[in-house]
């Protein structure tokens, strides 16, 4: 069993796609795959970090976190997709914001359940040692949660939106300038993911030959 973690410095960048593309490419691992959202209700926020206001839909109804299974795959949300893209279980995590801590036993529980684990969330590394984390970066996109930036430094691998038609990751990246940054990460391998394709050439393979050798 692995546990691969998929991060993305703020929302809207492609974790969710990142997740179900990497479950239709290896359907064989038969996934369980896991989203966390840390809640903030006072201010309608729902998400992994601070940035990008939602309205909390998460009924914790006064409890400290709860998990729920989806089951509809036309439901959707981000956990429907994950169960149509071929995950063998999909769950939704969600807590008050700080009470992840008392939500990794029931985490672990389900973690050893299942025969891989994809988990869509930064903060979950906090209390998690993945065999694989890959950060997905958009040059374009200004916001930068403080939970990427906390674990940039565990990156396994960069997953880079690309804008331009034609642009590499390498150029994509000096032409918006990610600068101190970006040298923190020259080291970590580094994967184009351009729209629509939301699984880079090349990711999949890497994936699997980490996974398999954390494993064995």
């Amino acid at each position: 069993m692995a546990v691969v973690v998929i991060g993305g410095q703020a929302s809207g960048v492609g974790k969710t796609g990142v997740v179900c593309a990497l479950i239709a490419a290896m359907p064989e691992r038969r996934w369980t795959a896991i989203k966390i959202t840390q809640c903030d209700h006072g201010i309608t926020q729902c998400s992994d970090d601070v940035a990008g206001a939602k309205v909390c839909d998460c009924k914790l109804d006064g409890r400290a976190f709860a998990i729920t299974e989806e089951r509809d795959t036309a439901a959707g949300t981000d956990t429907s997709r994950y169960l149509a893209a071929g995950a063998a279980r999909s769950l939704w995590v969600r807590m008050r914001r700080g009470s992840l801590a008392e939500a990794m036993p029931q985490i672990h529980d389900e973690i050893a359940r299942a025969a891989n684990v994809v988990i869509e969330s930064n903060s979950i590394l906090e209390f998690l040692k993945p065999d694989l984390y890959a950060l997905v970066l958009s040059p374009g996109v200004g916001d930068f949660k403080r939970s990427a930036r906390r674990f940039l430094d565990r990156a396994d691998a960069i997953l880079m939106a690309v804008p331009v038609a034609g642009r590499t990751a390498d150029e994509a990246a000096r032409r918006y300038q990610l600068g101190e940054l970006g040298e923190r990460l020259a080291w970590v391998p580094r994967f184009e993911m351009a729209q629509p394709l939301l699984l880079p050439a090349g990711f999949a393979a890497f994936a699997a030959e980490r996974m398999d050798a954390r494993i064995g």
